[in-house]
């Protein structure tokens, strides 16, 4: 019978002395056990009566006789020499034996055996057991203890003092993938030369030191069992100790907690990216973060390539229209300094065939593994020599292609590579990547969607905002913007320098509450409305009476939109216009801040104008007053953004602005950065519009006035003044069409007017025709018929001049056309 035992316990030569039992063989001990002498045919030599009393057999029944008989299995039992062969083997070893009993009953033994030298008799071996199942010293069965032994899942090993295994189960065998024969009296790393064994032998150390156990203590590295794959072991190590309390080594229990440990750093990593990406709102940026997050927890090179159109907030394509989409890197990163492996750099456009993995895995909808990648296998190399050379010379063990789907678009697509690792990508990385990589497309759309809002809050801001501001002859204008949101650069605020007839410039300010594209819309609606307003000639405070009737409407017809509603109702204006012929200025304001004056000597002051409700509370009339300003002076209007900075006090505010704006030889574009940077000293509270405008004045060169009779017979008599004003004036060129200008308003004027008329040139980039008369009639365009004697006077003076309208003023109206000048004139 060929009795194998589960485990080797040691290798040493031991000479057993009575009562005496080998420390090294504490967990069988045999001080007390049923003993008998083996020979080197497996012959019964010598018989004890504790082994009478333990199996019921005599010494004269066993004595001279195989020790198979003694098993309980004897029907496969083998001969003695096998018995002998096994202990030339195994010099001292120890396990669990099925014994039978002389009566037939089964015992399960915890046998010893031990080489006995000096016999002079041959080799001879004692074998010492007990019965465990009544052993005050193992009071478990002999299965559990042998499962415990050699089939647990867990693995076990004891080590002496010095650190040298003494024993070890089956199952540390497997997974260290070396015999336990080898590893018997060696120390960890003479085994494990995959794992870093000194933090190891140091906890081993201290448990020996003090006698405490350390539980779940994790390692890793690489063993023989899997060279090609890290595992991650929890070991938990204990002191033994005799009953004596001598220290007789350290145990140790190991589990392969891989595939936990694996579970938990990637549950750490989709917790790091949700906190790492998609920080911003910008689409470079999120696919950077991506791309760091991914290297070195999952890949040791990641590039995250989006489509072009993605980049510029476009709607992405979809179907076979993917194949053909350009692919451009917004992401770049690698365990190696400088991401040498790149073929491109971030920015870049990439290039990837039709049947690469790039192309196809965004096509497909589906991400692409390649756990054992072989470059002469990648057809879709062949046209890429400057990738397929990168591989080559990096390395591409293992890779990843996952697309970047978000919405139901397909964005881009992120490679994950490992080129420095045995263990090659599994399935279940393929899903973490897949998580990975629809978190990270949920930020990059969002983001694209940001651009995309963003480019269309700018498109609006440039739609709504004037492109180029000019006072022409009568103002040199400057003007800066500050928006709150300085991301969507839209905000409620607006300001405006509008062209009059007779050489004047209306300037508008005004504020929209809010911010944000329903504050913007409201204000493009209020800011065409004063257009409009304007171009009818409209006096400041009558301007702002309509502005306030159509603020009311538009809050009526929005009252279901609080947005809206709220952006509209109390918005704030201030409209002055300015004429270079008188240097007055005439102003209202409803709401707003007052307009702060530069005068050319360097006095600032802020003039009393009547304030006027804010729009849309239909409240108080509004009023507007005149002032006679200095050629040079600088007008400066603005929103209460500019004031914000300084509180619940307007007054330090005002302080402020005059003494930023006390600059007087200073260029308007260098004063209003230094207003805005004198009054903000960070980002703006709310949105800020400022409007700087320096006057200039048209002198008595470029005016001609002279008072007529209402009278038929005058008419004549004005032509030829204007003639001979524009022979002063060098404008010969276009006396022909002047004297028709004149002709008509000057008759329109006598047919329907009564007292006075003012005939009045202006020269400036144009020539403008103005006639004055008291009456408040209205005059029509009309086409007269071919049998009409009158009727075509309007008609024509529109016909032959570039514009042509009316104007009321308190006593009267004006009637005005401006022509084009020649080349030179007007320059």
């Amino acid at each position: 019978m060929k009795v194998t035992f589960p485990q080797k316990w040691g290798t040493v030569m031991v000479t057993p002395k009575e009562g005496a039992p080998d420390p090294s063989m504490a967990p069988f001990d045999m001080g007390f056990a049923a003993s008998m002498v083996v020979d080197a045919h497996g012959t019964v030599v010598a018989w004890t009566p504790a082994a009478e009393n333990l199996l019921g057999w005599s010494a004269a029944e066993v004595v001279g006789r195989p020790a198979g008989m003694l098993l309980a299995s004897p029907h496969h039992a083998a001969s003695a020499r096998d018995i002998a062969d096994q202990c030339r083997i195994r010099d001292a070893w120890g396990g669990l034996v099925a014994a039978r009993h002389r009566d037939g009953h089964r015992l399960e033994l915890g046998v010893r055996v031990s080489a006995l030298s000096d016999t002079g008799e041959g080799d001879r071996w004692l074998l010492s057991g007990i019965d465990l199942a009544h052993s005050p010293s193992w009071a478990v069965s002999g299965t559990v203890l042998e499962a415990f032994l050699t089939r647990s899942p867990i693995g076990m090993a004891v080590l002496s003092p010095e650190l040298r295994y003494v024993w070890m189960n089956e199952t540390l065998e497997r997974f260290s993938g070396v015999p336990g024969e080898e590893r018997i009296g060696g120390r960890m790393g003479d085994s494990l030369p995959g794992i870093d064994t000194d933090p190891i032998e140091k906890v081993m150390r201290k448990v020996l030191a003090t006698g405490r156990p350390v539980i779940d203590y994790e390692y890793r590295g690489w063993t023989l069992a899997a060279p090609h794959q890290e595992h991650v072991y929890s070991t938990s190590f204990f002191r033994l100790d005799d009953g004596d309390g001598r220290v007789m080594g350290v145990c140790y229990m190991a589990m392969d907690v891989t595939d936990r440990s694996k579970a938990r750093e990637r549950l750490a990593l989709l917790n790091v990216a949700g906190a790492c990406v998609g920080t911003t709102l910008d689409i470079r940026q999120t696919a950077q973060e991506l791309a760091d997050v991914a290297v070195p927890r999952l890949a040791d090179f990641v590039t995250v390539d989006l489509l072009e159109g993605v980049l510029r907030g476009d709607e992405p394509p979809r179907g076979r229209s993917l194949r053909a989409t350009a692919l451009r890197r917004a992401g770049l990163s690698s365990v190696r300094k400088g991401v040498p492996e790149a073929v491109a750099r971030v920015g870049e456009p990439i290039r990837a065939t039709a049947d690469s993995p790039y192309v196809c895995c965004m096509a497909e909808g589906r991400s692409f593994l390649r756990s054992d990648f072989d470059v002469d296998e990648a057809t879709w190399l062949l046209g890429d020599p400057a990738r397929d050379a990168k591989i080559r010379e990096y390395g591409m063990s293992t890779a990843m292609w996952v697309p970047l789907r978000a919405r139901g678009n397909v964005l881009g697509v992120v490679t994950f590579v490992r080129g420095g690792r045995p263990d090659p990508y599994e399935r279940d990385d393929v899903l973490l990547a897949e998580e990975l990589a629809s978190r990270a497309a949920v930020c990059v759309d969002n983001a694209r969607r940001w651009t995309r809002e963003h480019e269309a809050a700018l498109a609006l801001q440039r739609s709504l905002l004037p492109h180029a501001l000019t006072g022409g002859i009568a103002m040199e204008v400057a003007s800066r913007y500050l928006p709150t949101d300085v991301q969507d650069g839209v905000g409620g605020d607006w300001f405006d320098v509008i062209p009059l007839s007779g050489a004047r410039v209306a300037l508008v300010v005004g504020d929209v509450v809010g911010h944000g594209l329903t504050a913007a819309a409201t204000m493009g609606r209020l800011r065409t409305a004063v257009h409009t307003l304007a171009d009818m000639d409209l006096p400041p405070e009558e301007l702002l009476a309509h502005l306030d009737d159509l603020v009311i409407r538009l809050t009526e017809e929005d009252g279901a939109d609080g947005a809206v509603a709220t952006a509209v109702l109390g918005a704030t204006c201030l409209y002055a216009v300015y004429d270079p012929v008188t240097a007055r200025l005439t102003a209202a304001r409803a709401g707003h801040p007052p307009p702060a004056m530069l005068t050319p000597d360097g006095t600032v002051t802020f003039p009393e104008l009547p304030p006027g409700p804010p729009l849309g509370l239909g409240a108080m009339p509004f009023e507007s007053a005149e002032f006679d300003l200095p050629e040079g002076t600088v007008l400066a209007l603005y929103t209460n953004g500019l004031l914000k900075a300084f509180g619940e006090d307007p007054d330090i505010g005002l302080d402020k602005l005059a003494h930023a704006l006390d600059r007087p030889g200073l260029p308007l574009d260098d004063l209003c950065a230094a207003i805005t940077g004198s009054l903000l000293t960070g980002p703006p509270e709310d949105d800020v519009a400022l409007l700087l405008a320096r006057t200039q004045a048209l002198g008595p060169g470029a005016v001609a006035t002279w008072d007529l009779p209402c009278d038929p017979e005058v008419v004549s008599c004005a032509r030829g003044l204007a003639v001979r004003q524009l022979s002063a004036w060098g404008l010969e060129e276009v006396a022909p069409v002047t004297e028709l200008v004149v002709s008509e308003l000057v008759t329109n004027a006598i047919r329907h007017a009564s007292g006075p008329i003012r005939l009045r040139l202006i020269r400036h980039a144009a020539l403008i025709c103005e006639v004055y008369d008291g009456s408040n009639t209205v005059p029509r365009l009309r086409h007269a018929r071919t049998t009409d004697e009158s009727g075509r006077g309007l008609f024509l003076v529109a016909q032959f001049t570039r514009r042509w309208g009316t104007r009321y003023t308190g006593d009267g109206k004006l009637m005005w056309a401006e022509q084009e000048l020649p080349g030179a004139a007007a320059g």
